[in-house]
């Protein structure tokens, strides 16, 4: 379906201005067509719970003007839709409320083509935080000890490169795959992070022994300047990772819908944090995190550290 000039430009805006990778804009893509979509069914007096009819409403034709004519009271039914038809968590739900205000802004402020931007009161839902799900040093230590059993000295090598540096340097999924031979330099790892976002990334010495170790047994492929290769000798892709990652998880008898790929970057944070010695502030620019806020999830303690922290109590005294 032919997407409407209008999310098409800002979709351009936010890819050769704000600089925003192309997975965020496929994540907009999709959130602006099911809002509109929804939008034109709802002010058209369609059925706004029946899929079937959003899924064949056309959007092409959506200009400024239909924009201007959204009410509070239609982003509020469009977060009720998303909620009770939908199933959208209030995390999801608030994704797509920032996708919206986002859009909204740039109509408003950047490109002058609306008058009014209702969103400004637009609130989004109230998430619960929660402690984030990590692999316990002893479960990490079984993991790569189960990786060392493969016979394939390419794979065996290959897998605990990758999950080691996921474990010490709590590097992303997109950011693993997408390092190339000469994004190492000595100790340094140049990474491309969210929206585009160049860091570096220290290696310790144990890193860079698992990454000699497999280049030591890596294919030499002309024209291949990735890393990490498949099998077939093509830059490893994201699922691939994430199916060697769900194998030996399940080796280890852990649940691999509690343990995914991305909560090697929560155990990297949680045992940096826990024995590394590190500051929240280090720990932002380690994660790569913009807002601080994001890495305060990471600062949770857990039950031994309780039980510890309330026996230190100096009021803790023995009564006779």
């Amino acid at each position: 379906m032919q997407s409407p000039i209008i999310l098409e430009d800002y979709l351009n805006y936010m890819r050769t201005i704000k600089g925003s990778s192309t997975s965020t804009i496929k994540e907009y893509r999709y959130d602006l067509t099911i809002f509109l979509k929804y939008i034109k069914a709802r002010l058209s007096g369609a059925n706004t719970e029946d899929i079937k009819i959003l899924d064949e409403t056309e959007i092409n034709s959506v200009d400024s003007k239909l924009i201007e004519s959204i009410s509070i009271n239609d982003l509020y039914s469009y977060l009720s839709y998303l909620d009770k038809c939908r199933e959208n968590s209030p995390r999801t739900r608030a994704r797509k409320v920032s996708a919206i205000k986002s859009f909204y802004d740039y109509l408003y402020v950047k490109s002058d083509q609306i008058s009014v931007n209702p969103t400004e009161k637009l609130e989004s839902p109230k998430q619960f935080t929660r402690n984030p799900v990590y692999l316990t040093l002893g479960e990490t230590q079984k993991l790569l000890a189960k990786v060392h059993e493969m016979e394939n000295p390419f794979i065996r090598n290959r897998d605990y490169c990758i999950i080691f540096i996921f474990l010490n340097c709590g590097i992303r999924l997109s950011e693993l795959i997408s390092i190339d031979l000469d994004d190492i330099k000595d100790d340094i790892l140049t990474v491309i992070g969210k929206g585009n976002k160049e860091r570096t990334v220290y290696l310790n010495n144990s890193c860079i022994i698992a990454i000699n170790q497999y280049l030591a047994v890596r294919p030499k492929v002309e024209n291949e300047k990735a890393l990490f290769l498949s099998e077939r000798n093509k830059r490893i892709s994201k699922r691939a990772v994430q199916y060697r990652i769900e194998k030996y998880i399940k080796e280890i008898n852990l649940d691999p819908r509690l343990y995914s790929v991305h909560k090697l970057r929560h155990t990297a944070a949680t045992l940096l944090y826990k024995y590394g010695d590190v500051d929240i502030r280090a720990l932002q620019d380690i994660l790569g995190h913009e807002s601080v806020a994001t890495t305060q999830i990471y600062t949770h303690l857990d039950d031994e550290d309780l039980k510890k922290a309330v026996d230190k109590n100096p009021l803790n005294i023995p009564i006779d």
